[in-house]
């Protein structure tokens, strides 16, 4: 994948903008047959939370797709990546309720279509953290309105696709939601679905967790570490329930898409988010300097009145004779470190932004 520049001239109503262009590579895993879904997938479907194909060349044995280009990337990169902050607990749900309209969008068209291998390495996202989801080359029409299921040949990804599906080869939307409840799994554990430098009991993500999502005494200890106790503990609970729903074993005892994002949603706007130490660096407008000094001055206010209130208590105590007192040293505290609900308040940035 490439990234490009259009301009105004190229077709009325397109305006200058960066692209990414996607190269096929006819000897890779996806051939002409993959690359034509796409082509016709996608210019028949629009949606907020689908990638925009913007165009396509076919040209002797070149095969290009056009698409808008996503400035940060996938998911993937962005929630198991080794450097720099964590995905916040706001901006992961606002993903996964995202995705989850696109998926329901595509089940919910006259004829369903199924995506067939969701998964993180799938959802871009923009510089405002919305998600969409992308690659259509195995997407296929779901089954007829007297049909059960599609037969196919079993195709997607290790740790993503539906139990019954590998097994039988029968897909239905079904499918795609167990594969969605194994992304918002990856969300709330930080953890990838596969990751074979694990303890061999806990390689697999879905046969370790899942039955640790239904205990509240436990989900604590499998939500992602990195965000530090920063989320809503209702909003884990009731997201980590839907989770469990969508990884059932049984494809009935699944949610629809539909019904997730109606799980999903209201967690959006729940306001139990401790404030606590969060690292971000906020880039200012022009792009050049962090903008941290608005934060620092909360947090520096905040604690000279902690140890205002602090000094006026010690006064009231009278000390004891004979006795020493140890003094507390304050370990120092690094100058960007946060929290994430006053980064929102006092920032605005639309990473935290529900409206998408």
């Amino acid at each position: 994948v490439y990234k490009g520049f259009i301009d105004e001239n190229l077709r009325p109503g397109l305006k200058a903008q960066s692209v990414a262009v996607k190269v096929l590579d006819l000897d890779g895993t996806q051939g002409h047959k993959e690359w034509l879904a796409e082509v016709i997938l996608l210019g028949q479907l629009k949606h907020p939370h689908l990638v925009n194909l913007i165009g396509y060349c076919y040209e002797d044995e070149h095969r290009l797709l056009v698409y808008e280009y996503m400035e940060r990337g996938s998911l993937e990169n962005q929630l198991f990546k080794r450097y720099g902050p964590p995905l916040p607990w706001l901006t992961r749900l606002k993903i996964a309720v995202g995705t989850a309209k696109g998926l329901a969008f595509l089940h919910e068209e006259e004829k369903p279509v199924i995506y067939r291998d969701f998964k993180t390495s799938n959802i871009l996202l923009d510089s405002a953290y919305k998600a969409k989801v992308s690659d259509f080359g195995l997407a296929t029409d779901g089954p007829a309105e007297e049909e059960t299921h599609v037969t196919t040949c079993v195709m997607g990804t290790e740790g993503y696709a539906a139990p019954e599906y590998v097994s039988t080869g029968h897909l239905t939307t079904m499918s795609d939601v167990f594969s969605f409840g194994v992304v918002l799994l990856e969300l709330l554990t930080g953890r990838q679905s596969v990751d074979k430098t694990r303890p061999s009991r806990e390689k697999n993500l879905v046969e370790w967790a899942r039955p640790l999502l239904k205990d509240p005494h436990k989900l604590h200890g499998i939500m992602d570490p990195r965000i530090e106790g920063q989320y809503s503990t209702e909003g884990a609970r009731k997201a980590a329930a839907l989770a469990y729903q969508c990884l059932s074993s049984h494809p009935k005892s699944r949610p629809t898409m539909r019904n997730v994002v109606k799980g999903l949603q209201p967690l959006l706007h729940l306001t139990d988010i401790p404030i606590g130490p969060f690292v971000y660096i906020a880039p200012t407008q022009d792009n050049k300097e962090p903008t941290v000094q608005k934060i620092e001055e909360i947090y520096e206010k905040q604690f000279d009145e902690v140890k205002i209130e602090k000094k006026e208590d010690k006064s009231r105590i009278p000390r004891r004779k004979g006795r020493k007192h140890r003094r507390r040293v304050k370990p120092s505290r690094p100058r960007a470190m946060y929290s994430d609900t006053d980064l929102y308040r006092s920032l605005g940035s639309s990473l935290y932004s529900t409206k998408h």
